[in-house]
């Protein structure tokens, strides 16, 4: 008897084995799809781990559903990949696979509900919800569990499906479905009869009395003769000016012959490929130095500052990783940012570029894995934020992770708890490619690791053209506050630094890490703040959509007009987010065009493209924004960057604050003055003596380091030391409590001093669960494995005790 192991896409610890024939096991390979029954009746898409002849001793092997694969779908070294991001960030191998196969391959059984015509059922023998339902089914021959949340209008309809069972008044069937459909372009061609001069002659005289549909055939005739290729039938009615009623009417009569061909969604249209740009003479020292590093390291940190062309550097290793028959993987944290660098690598690439994220569709994502799969010539070089990792590379020779330093590279939830830039490094390994991590502010890690030796090291400081680095300028809000030097959020010097750039032609760019207009509404009487009924947080006023909404679970109401506490109608609010500044800009400079760039104007597939493109194009004069803006974004005609309030992000309690304020003003400030003259950038703080401030005004990277290091030596955090955060989540306050007592002093048994807490988030409820926090503090000589072995096993005795199998546990590796 035959016998396969499958990875099923849910969150369990091992795998299961199902039986095959003899014909299924010459077939099947590793990495093929199968669906498989599991559960009572619900149907999966597994993934085939192994194949073998050793029956389960505790189980029955159940027969497979069908096989979905003619080849398979995920090669060796993923498996491997897939392997180590599941031991080594505590997961299991169904969450890896959930999170790293387009939705589109994961088929599942969609529950289909039909009426029972055997038996009669009486109106009054139903509730109103079962009637609704059993109505919906006199119309409909069948319908799926989400029309039946739609009919309801509620998400748990599954109550309503058993009473109905029960009565015998439905019939419920399993059905697998094909997520992913190809797109099928429609073609137009002379039919081959009238292949001869003689017969088309004919046919044009037959047609004189038709001269729309003689036109048709004129224009196809010319076309076909132009560009020898294919004739969609859209060039054709646009080429011909004609209907496509019009073609369809040539098609029946015979005269011409349509078919269809698939193609890809997302495809180049671009013209002949431009020649890379010549490198400056530091351009070209640090990609010498870069080669040198890649014989010794297979991992190099490049540090260079703020517009000093490390693009161009990675677009000459690309040429050459190329010229090697092997593929690139380019990593960025932002989807905003592959906007601007698609353009720039498919005027060198051409089609050999695949973009990659999670704003593209089910559909184009597919292709993209498809070309990859197949090592087509339009996948050479994938371009995407974190997610791209996953894909099915044969032969990558080249992994890019462009600011390095981002903690949009860490997944948080769901599971796996990856981090992109790490996993790249083993991705790299497996494939025994090189990683090149790139990032003019360093993550104290890497920084770290190269100068341990471990990674190699270059150093790239002037600016392309030897333009300067912007001048940074810090304002004592106190200071200007009190001598009443303010207009709404705005400084005297920020205002006037502003007129004159904008008198001069030149773009501003205006950072406030904070969507909404405030964070905060108070009621001036009796001083309530009005809060998220799920979350531990007060709700943040948006203004434009008059709401107030919970970033942290989406709730939303209506602004209040009086206070819900003392009937007050005097309401204030209090902070300010990127709306209040975009209001307050347009009315310090109505004559000026103004946009705004978060997370509530980027929501469209083209939000981020329509944004950056307007800004660069100088349709936009003041570009207003949150973090998005500080990426590796390439303005070239912003001269004054104006960073509204510095201490909200210095005052953050994270151990990684002062780091992280660092990169983000450092960042933002790189977006000054990219061309000949020299950028201006001013920060807005009640205290200009901050250590971190000073060391941002001087772009002082190294003493940052320095002092950063030494607090993390002393208090014992990364990269001296690892962090596992064990996160315990339930709607009862009093179960996290216990729950995370006992998960605490089992930890602290085996780890003594180096487990904190349990101890409660800032945000302590979310969602209506209730949040409880343990660390896990690994010394470098201690060996992970066997730590995370040992938590593993706390982890198994917490889940056998009978009060808490209810409460949710997070293992999250390498927290930051």
């Amino acid at each position: 008897m035959n016998y396969i192991d499958v990875i099923l896409p849910l969150p369990l610890q091992k795998l299961f084995t199902y039986s095959i024939t003899e014909a299924e096991a010459s077939f099947l390979r590793v990495g093929m799809r199968v669906a498989v029954p599991f559960g009572k009746s619900k149907i999966y898409t597994g993934l085939v781990h192994r194949i073998h002849t050793s029956k389960p001793l505790v189980y029955e092997a159940k027969d497979i559903h069908q096989i979905l694969d003619e080849e398979p779908i995920i090669n060796a070294q993923q498996l491997a990949f897939w392997e180590w991001i599941s031991s080594y960030y505590m997961c299991t191998l169904g969450d890896v696979m959930r999170a790293a196969l387009p939705s589109a391959f994961l088929l599942e059984s969609e529950t289909i509900i039909s009426k029972n015509n055997q038996k009669e059922i009486l109106d009054e023998e139903l509730l109103d919800d079962e009637f609704l339902v059993y109505e919906a089914l006199q119309h409909q021959s069948s319908l799926k569990i989400q029309d039946l949340m739609n009919i309801l209008d509620r998400k748990n309809v599954l109550p309503v499906i058993k009473r109905l069972l029960e009565k015998e008044a439905i019939h419920l069937q399993e059905e697998i479905y094909e997520k992913y459909k190809p797109k099928w372009v429609r073609y137009v061609r002379l039919h081959p009869n009238f292949s001869s001069e003689a017969a088309l002659q004919a046919v044009l005289e037959e047609l004189n009395r038709a001269p729309k549909q003689k036109q048709v055939v004129m224009t196809l005739f010319m076309l076909t003769a132009k560009t020898k290729k294919p004739i969609k039938v859209t060039e054709l009615t646009e080429a011909s000016e004609a209907s496509s009623a019009i073609v369809k009417t040539l098609i029946d009569k015979g005269i011409l012959e349509e078919y269809h061909i698939q193609t890809d969604r997302v495809t180049y249209s671009g013209e002949e490929n431009e020649a890379s740009k010549k490198l400056n003479e530091y351009q070209n020292t640090a990609l010498k130095e870069i080669k040198e590093s890649f014989v010794k390291h297979s991992v190099t940190l490049l540090h260079g500052v703020t517009s000093s062309g490390k693009t161009e550097i990675y677009v000459k290793l690309i040429e050459e990783a190329l010229a090697k028959g092997k593929q690139v993987l380019y990593l960025l944290p932002e989807i905003a940012l592959t906007t601007q660098l698609v353009t720039r690598l498919q005027n060198y690439f051409g089609e050999q570029v695949s973009v990659f994220h999670s704003k593209y569709s089910i559909h184009e994502r597919v292709e993209v894995y498809h070309n990859l799969l197949d090592n087509s010539a339009k996948a050479q070089i994938i371009l995407g934020a974190r997610s791209s990792i996953f894909l099915p590379f044969s032969n990558l020779g080249l992994i890019i992770v462009d600011e390095e330093h981002e903690q949009s590279f860490k997944q948080f939830d769901p599971a796996p708890r990856y981090h992109a830039r790490d996993s790249a490094v083993v991705l790299a390994n497996i494939h025994k490619a090189k990683t090149l991590l790139g990032s003019a502010t360093p993550s104290l890690e890497s920084y770290f690791n190269a100068k341990q030796n471990k990674y190699g090291f270059v150093a790239l400081s002037t600016r392309f053209n030897d333009v300067l680095m912007p001048e940074i300028e810090l304002v004592d809000l106190k200071d200007k506050y009190k001598r009443k030097k303010m207009k709404g959020h705005f400084s005297d010097r920020l205002i006037e630094e502003m007129t004159e750039t904008l008198k001069e032609g030149q773009q501003i760019i205006l950072f406030q890490n904070r969507r909404g207009f405030s964070p905060i509404v108070e009621c001036v009487t009796c001083g309530n703040a009005p809060q998220c009924p799920n979350c531990d947080v007060s709700l943040t006023y948006h203004q434009y959509r008059n709401q107030l909404r919970c970033h942290y679970c989406g709730y939303q109401a209506a602004m209040l007009q009086t206070c819900g506490a003392c009937g007050s109608p005097e309401i204030d609010s209090k902070g300010f987010g990127t709306e209040q500044i975009e209001i307050e800009v347009k009315q310090l400079f109505p004559d000026h065009k103004v946009a705004r760039m978060d997370l509530d104007t980027t929501r469209g597939k083209y939000g981020y493209e329509k944004i950056i493109t307007s800004f660069e194009q100088q349709e936009v004069d003041i570009l207003v924004g949150t973090q998005m803006l500080t990426k590796g974004l390439d303005f070239r005609n912003v001269n004054l960057v104006g960073i509204m309030n510095a201490d909200n992000m210095l005052n953050f309690p994270d151990f990684r604050a002062h780091e992280r304020s660092f990169q983000l003003m450092l960042q933002v400030s790189g977006r000054a003055g990219r061309t000949e003259k020299r950028g201006r950038v001013l920060i807005q703080t009640y205290n200009p003596y901050h250590k971190i401030l000073q060391q941002v005004s001087t772009n002082d990277y190294a003493s940052m380091f320095k002092e950063q290091m030494d607090e993390r030596y002393v208090f014992k955090y990364p990269p001296v030391y690892r962090l596992i955060k064990i996160t315990l989540k339930h709607k009862d306050y009093n179960r996290v409590n216990m729950a995370a007592d006992w998960y605490a002093q089992s930890l602290r048994q085996v780890f003594g001093d180096f487990v904190l807490g349990p101890e409660f988030p800032p945000v302590a409820r979310i969602r209506n669960q209730y949040h409880k926090n343990i660390i896990v503090k690994i010394p470098s000589k201690q060996s992970l494995a066997k730590t995370k072995e040992t938590i593993i096993r706390i982890d198994n005795s917490f889940n056998a005790v009978k009060d808490f199998r209810s409460v949710r546990v997070i293992l999250n590796v390498d927290n930051y």
